[in-house]
């Protein structure tokens, strides 16, 4: 439903700032390798994070913070805390992380990320890639100029990683377009040097602190859980999945076939994607809107496949195009494939499962009639849903048929519990990169690739990796006390969880069940409930 709210004195609303606000955030957002955290920019739109850019930020959100202190949210106070967490979470980037002075990798980020993203779409916008491409050598000059005496020596290792064939990759992806990448490598390049020149004198590290953490954890995502019970959910739930997997290979499961061409997993995805719908609707887990949009798998294209380890290669909807399918571009099957990829090429409805969920609850957000409630805060309640749904889909029998698949799954289960342990590791500094990308590899375990990517990205983006865990358990106890209540239809309850996808859970509860004690636990961690 849309929100009440009242003018103050100055005559501000909590819907006109929120419009204000994300607004302001699709011109300003920064670039992440994920893809629920993308915005869909402004026409014209370049990156920009000169210092002068940067500074503008830092003002624009001081005076949002004090509208927000002035706006009365009394009359629609679930839509004033997201407000105010969203608003928390710019500090959180700008001030805490501060991933534009400390990391190298966040400039690849912003120099690429938006061409990898404008290669996503069906259609490529070739005019658009051109003005982007040529804008690279700029945002890697404000990158030097904002990273002189700041960058973390880690970073900046993991940084020259990837830029040890990022031109390459450049030049091979514009070559399928025909455009000229010679300025961009030229770019990369430089700043390849000048970073092997600074790194001796990198000395920063990489993690944000307990304190910062902990504003993250209570005052952005909301959590009503200190920081050692978030450990203690993950390494609970890290033995379940170990005790659980060890059943199930005690009882035999045969190795995947994986199947034999990218044509072939297409037109089986097509088809288990309906089939999971309707598994879904006749076993009263999910009833999704016959008009919803698909979730379809594509083959990786040439213009895209070299860049690939620049984020997630998944086209979702957008706030203009809700109704549009949504794609995720794959490689041929083979056995040396990532981890989740490996698995997606034995049996489609594993990436359904997940990256389908998501594609379905973006776009049932994106139609939510209360314009706050669209948009990306955190992403506990998205990647929450979308591990849940994993488990519901194993636990009603799904995968019955696919023994290796419920194999898989377990074992993810082990990976994502793992991952608060590593996530909160990076974040207060008692792990290394090299050392989370170790313990990732030996304890799930997955390919040496898809450690150290993750390793990487967590240690630039604190909170992210806990959020599957931490999330799926919130899930879980809102359903139990829904449950409680008497008469339940988990149909019911998916289907407004879905479409309140982008709501902390804290929230959520607060609004269903007239419980704010969760919010309240959060605010007290985290000093406030505002920004």
């Amino acid at each position: 439903m849309a929100a009440h709210v009242r003018r103050d004195g100055h005559g501000v609303t909590l819907e006109a700032l929120a419009d204000e606000f994300w607004e302001w955030r699709r011109a300003t957002a920064p670039d992440t390798h994920d893809d629920l955290a993308r915005v869909q920019r402004p026409p014209g739109w370049l990156p920009d994070w000169s210092p002068d850019a940067v500074t503008a930020r830092l003002t624009a959100l001081r005076s949002f913070a004090d509208r927000f202190h002035r706006t009365d949210i009394t009359h629609a106070p679930v839509n004033g805390r997201l407000v105010g967490s969203a608003l928390a979470r710019v500090h959180w980037e700008l001030n805490l992380v501060r991933g534009w002075q400390r990391n190298p990798c966040f400039y690849l980020d912003q120099s690429l990320g938006p061409i990898f993203v404008a290669l996503l779409e069906p259609v490529v916008p070739v005019q658009r890639v051109a003005e982007l491409l040529a804008h690279v050598p700029h945002v890697l000059a404000q990158g030097e100029e904002n990273l002189a005496g700041h960058a973390a020596a880690p970073f900046a290792r993991s940084a020259l990683v990837l830029l040890a064939d990022a031109g390459d990759t450049v030049k091979s992806a514009m070559a399928a377009l025909s455009l000229n990448a010679e300025a961009a490598v030229a770019a990369l390049d430089s700043f390849r040097s000048w970073l092997t020149t600074g790194l001796p004198g990198f000395t920063a590290p990489t993690a944000p602190g307990a304190e910062a953490f902990r504003f993250f954890a209570h005052r952005v995502a909301l959590l009503p859980h200190p920081v050692d019970e978030l450990l203690a959910i993950g390494r609970r739930e890290h033995t379940r999945a170990v005790a659980e997997e060890q059943v199930l290979r005690a009882a035999g499961r045969p190795a995947p076939r994986l199947l034999p061409t990218v044509a072939a997993q297409i037109a089986r995805q097509h088809e288990d994607e309906q089939a999971v719908r309707e598994f879904c609707r006749e076993r009263g887990i999910l009833d999704l809107p016959d008009d919803l949009r698909r979730y379809r798998n594509a083959a990786t294209p040439a213009h895209l496949e070299p860049l690939t380890w620049l984020g997630v290669e998944h086209h979702t909807s957008t706030p203009s195009s809700p109704d549009e399918d949504a794609v995720r571009y794959l490689p041929a099957p083979r056995p040396d494939l990532p981890y989740f990829a490996r698995a997606e090429a034995a049996d489609p409805r594993v990436g359904i499962a997940h990256e389908g969920a998501h594609a379905w609850q973006l776009a049932l957000s994106w139609r939510h009639p209360d314009p706050v409630r669209r948009h990306y805060y955190d992403s506990a309640p998205n990647e929450g849903i979308a591990f849940h749904h994993e488990e519901i889909l194993l636990r009603a029998g799904l995968f019955a048929d696919a023994p290796h698949s419920e194999l898989f799954l377990v074992n993810a289960m082990r990976l994502r519990a793992l991952r608060v342990e590593v996530d909160i590791g990076l974040a207060l500094g008692s792990m290394t990169i090299e050392q989370a990308a170790d313990r990732l590899a030996s304890a799930v375990p997955v390919d040496r690739g898809t450690a150290w990517e993750e390793a990487v990205y967590f240690a630039g983006n604190p909170g992210q990796g806990m959020s599957y865990q931490i999330g799926k358990t919130q899930i879980q106890n809102l359903l139990a006390a829904c449950a409680a209540q008497g008469s339940f239809s988990l149909a019911s309850f998916h289907g407004r969880l879905w479409r309140e996808g982008n709501v902390p859970l804290a929230l959520q509860r607060w609004e269903l069940l007239g419980d704010r004690d969760e919010v309240d636990e959060a605010a007290r961690l985290g000093g406030g409930a505002g920004p």
